[in-house]
């Protein structure tokens, strides 16, 4: 009972304390605001005036405490940029209303005023609230407890199990090696930490990974909450029978790649009892959802990925800070682009548009929402949490891997860890916190940087399309332009007349970061070398001699798979473990993941790798991305899996850790040994289409 009174007075006293800096900083709002006043046209005394700022303080931290999470309840449909300028509005409008409700009667404001006025306030209680409660331990400690305690009775009817939970945090884009030198060079203290970095005992064991052929978000984090990647080539590919482009990050496609995965599996995925998905491109199965892609597309309130925002931004202090950081990362961005151009910096891509707006939600809103949700869901005790931070993939992207402006993500986001690690210390049950990624990130200039041309202009010059002009001036098009003439026996000179295939033989060419992929959609079935010299003699031997190009992947009607490089090179993949021929230079495991790609039903026609530096790491995207992972090459295929020492090692010793649905098997093995979630054991529809194999529970 003590300790109870104790907890109420610490609070009303953080509550007083808040109230009077709210005051003082009304008053000084009034004193700078020529728009803003407190006291009548005849003037009042210094009392009056700040009992008149005391009375409108606690109206608005009413209000603001009262009214906001309904208004915010009530917008949930309102798309997530625009909530967030509505913040500014809505905290404007609460200080107008509590102003006119000020029995005094003696205060003025214009409304574009309230807007500023407001921010500032919710701005200054925000951090004045978390210092105080930062500085009482106990109290912060009791706070917490308390707020467990609440949400399990609210949610669930028995007590929370005492065995430990697992939290999940995929921090996207961070490859092994990259995450070894930030932890070197002090930009990850909390991940240095837990290595035993300083000559502490180290908490946790950090595992390398490997990549399937696409190395990208969708096929990992699939293979990983699913148990199963099976047909995913790419981030993005055309389907024959559907004549339909899939995307892995587009509402209908992931609901339809997560339903073929669960099909294929015959479980719900890796969070199916009692798990929380956050932030993620797939669900797991999981019953609470907030930021999924999956369902995104979903009706109903409870089904919208937007949904997770109630519950960060139902706190106005919230609202206001995330926001005000929000515009903040946005002249951030401005300022490093507007920097790096004016160096000169090279490689560099565009970063203008809407892109700082876009980088400012990945790396703001995102991370403090899907932060703020894993919070919440170690404070409810909840037994498996998987959540996605993506601002370190955003940012490498346009800066590049290891560019500063990616550092300094890196650190924002091990704070969050910090953070995590804090609130596993007081929550209702103990929590093991594994950190891993979906893909690493491989540095270079893109190809149309390099080139002057796309990896398009170069098919169509291959297949004798028209072209840009700009593309027919660069040696690769002119080259290619020559080839279409020679195979097809005509003049070389620059004005014979092009070879024209009619417009439904058109290629479809997709890029997905170093990984392209063409196919042609007036043929249902995946044409062969054959089919393909036949109606375009010079593609291939364009697509595989050219600089840009690593090794390109066909069927043939003879070999099957058939990999085709520089120089002529024809290696069938049953042979490449004898000679690996273009693969060499990709590393152990390139044949084996290229080989598990040709067996899918929707592989591309041609699969095109491109050029692989294996000295410098650096690959050449498809894509406008001086950061590029999906392909074969460099570090994008090699990511980390970051656990406590206590769980079981990941692979026997001298084994390796290959594909997502084997990390899918080891997770799930580590949520059985905790007793977490007991993730379905059905026997999967076909081992042979992707599943993970039944009963393969061992990790090793």
């Amino acid at each position: 009972m003590r300790g109870r009174w104790r907890t109420v007075g610490s609070a009303v006293w953080r509550s007083i304390a808040v109230w009077a800096v709210s005051t003082v900083t009304m008053l000084a709002l009034a004193g700078v605001l020529p728009d803003f006043r407190l006291q009548s046209a005849d003037g009042d005394s210094a009392t009056r005036i700040a009992i008149t700022a005391a009375l409108g303080a606690g109206a608005f931290g009413l209000l603001s405490a009262l009214v906001w999470p309904l208004l915010v309840r009530t917008l949930l449909l309102v798309p997530a940029l625009v909530l967030g300028l509505l913040v500014f509005f809505l905290n404007g409008s609460l200080l107008l209303l509590a102003l006119r409700l000020n029995p005094s009667g003696r205060t003025d404001v214009a409304p574009e005023t309230a807007v500023v006025v407001a921010a500032v306030m919710s701005a200054v209680a925000s951090a004045t609230g978390g210092a105080l409660a930062v500085r009482d331990d106990d109290a912060y400690r009791r706070r917490l407890y308390r707020l467990a305690d609440r949400r399990r009775r609210r949610q669930t009817a028995g007590a929370c199990p005492p065995t430990p939970g697992t939290v999940f945090i995929q921090l996207d884009g961070v490859g092994h090696d990259l995450l070894v030198d930030a932890v070197g060079q002090g930009l990850a203290p909390t991940l240095a930490g837990w290595l035993g970095e300083g000559g502490a005992e180290p908490t946790h064991r950090l595992t390398p990974w490997r990549t399937d052929w696409s190395s990208q978000t969708g096929a990992s984090q699939l293979g990983i909450l699913h148990g199963s990647n099976h047909d995913i080539p790419a981030f993005r590919w055309y389907e024959k029978d559907t004549r339909e482009v899939m995307v892995c990050n587009r509402p209908t496609s992931a609901a339809e790649l997560q339903r073929r995965a669960v099909r294929c599996t015959g479980d719900g995925g890796l969070l199916t009892v009692d798990g929380a998905s956050r932030g993620n491109l797939f669900s797991g199965g999981a019953d609470q959802l907030a930021l999924v892609l999956s369902v995104a597309a979903r009706r109903g309130r409870e089904n919208r990925s937007r949904a997770g925002y109630f519950a960060y931004f139902s706190d106005p202090a919230n609202a206001v800070r995330t926001v005000l950081s929000f515009f903040a990362e946005v002249g951030r961005e401005v300022g490093q682009s507007t920097y790096a151009k004016f160096k000169k910096r090279r490689p560099r891509v565009s970063r203008g548009g809407l892109y700082p707006f876009i980088r400012a939600f990945a790396t703001v809103v995102e991370r403090d929402v899907v932060v703020a949700a894993v919070i919440g869901d170690m404070l409810a005790g909840r037994s498996a949490v998987y959540a996605d931070l993506v601002a370190y993939d955003e940012v490498a992207h346009h800066s590049g891997p290891r560019s500063r402006d990616a550092a300094k993500v890196l650190e924002r986001l091990d704070r969050s860890l910090a953070l995590i690690e804090k609130v596993a210390e007081h929550s209702p049950r103990p929590y093991r916190i594994v950190v891993l990624s979906d893909h690493g990130q491989s540095p270079g200039e893109t190809f149309l940087g390099r080139y002057g041309l796309t990896l398009g202009n170069l098919v169509r010059a291959g297949c004798g399309l028209p072209v840009p002009r700009r593309a027919r001036r660069t040696h690769s098009g002119a080259e290619a332009r020559a080839a279409v003439r020679a195979a097809l026996r005509r003049p070389v000179e620059e004005g014979a007349e092009q070879h024209r295939p009619s417009r439904h033989s058109e290629p479809i060419v997709l890029a997905s970061g170093n990984l392209g992929l063409v196919s042609f959609p007036d043929v249902p079935h995946r044409m062969t070398r054959e089919e393909i010299d036949a109606r375009h003699p010079a593609l291939l031997s364009t697509l595989a001699n050219h600089p840009g190009v690593g090794f390109v992947l066909v069927t043939s009607e003879r070999h099957g798979g058939l990999v085709l490089g520089a120089h002529g090179a024809e290696i069938p993949l049953a042979d490449l473990d004898e000679d690996p021929g273009p693969l060499a230079d990709f590393g152990p495991g390139a044949a084996d993941a290229v080989r598990r790609t040709d067996g899918f039903p929707h592989v591309a026609d041609i699969m095109v790798n491109s050029w692989y530096d294996p000295d410098g790491g650096e690959v050449l995207a498809f894509e406008e991305q001086i950061g590029s992972h999906g392909g074969l090459g460099g570090a994008q295929a090699r990511p980390f899996l970051l656990a406590p020492v206590e769980l079981p090692d990941p692979v026997a010793a001298g084994a390796e850790l290959v594909g997502a649905e084997h990390v899918h098997r080891v997770l799930r093995h580590w949520l059985r040994a905790a007793d977490g979630p007991q993730v379905p054991l059905t026997t999967p529809v076909s081992t042979a289409e992707g599943g993970d194999g039944g009963e393969q529970a061992s990790v090793a």
